[in-house]
């Protein structure tokens, strides 16, 4: 298996279903109350690319990537149009923290805080979109003297950041997802149309 580092059709994938999973054990007592337990970490996120289908033009495109992609044997980049940005649509390099200098560390990951004070979850975005990254160290931004791994989402400071220095980010990012079938159940509905009911995908968890 391998990660295509393409994305899939921007087109079907605004029209697209999905968000994030949770795996959450609910154990009722005798006394009808309740136990829960979060088993994930990290949320997992699913979508239907299905309803994003509307054309011939569509399907067609769809189909090429899936045959590229072996089913569900290569991962792939995803764009989720609701959730695709550290902030706004323009990312500034004050969206979100990521970690404070100790004059040591040189390496922070990029993250996304989901909530605010009762117990916010920090997401690992491991998939930047090239140049879209602006880092800044105490709100001053840092145009050079790093680099980012669009691979991993980790950034590498050339010179440790400054004991107490605030590290923070913007960015756009994309999902890695693998196709979550190994087969494509297409209907003809007219001379232009085309529908593919499921076309589910899968989030490659770090």
């Amino acid at each position: 298996m391998a990660f295509h580092p393409v994305r899939f059709p921007l087109d079907v994938a605004l029209g697209a279903r999905g968000g994030p999973e949770r795996r959450t054990d609910v154990v009722t007592l005798a006394g009808g109350g309740e136990q829960r337990n979060g088993r994930w970490q990290h949320a997992r996120r699913r979508y239907n690319a299905g309803y994003g289908v509307k054309s011939r033009a569509d399907m067609a495109a769809v189909l090429g990537f899936f045959e590229e992609r072996r089913g569900r044997l290569h991962g792939f980049l995803w764009r989720d149009g609701l959730d695709f940005s550290s902030g706004g649509a323009a990312p500034t390099p004050l969206d979100q923290t990521l970690g404070t200098g100790d004059g040591v560390r040189t390496v922070f990951a990029l993250t996304k805080r989901y909530g605010a004070d009762f117990d916010p979850y920090l997401r690992p975005i491991t998939r930047p979109v090239a140049g879209s990254v602006r880092l800044a160290l105490d709100g001053a931004e840092q145009p050079g003297g790093w680099v980012v791994d669009l691979n991993t989402g980790l950034v590498s400071f050339d010179v440790p950041p400054d004991p107490g220095a605030a590290v923070t980010a913007g960015f756009l990012f994309d999902v890695p997802v693998r196709f979550d079938t190994d087969r494509l159940d297409v209907e003809l509905t007219s001379f232009d149309g085309a529908e593919a009911p499921s076309i589910p995908l899968v989030e490659i968890l770090p």
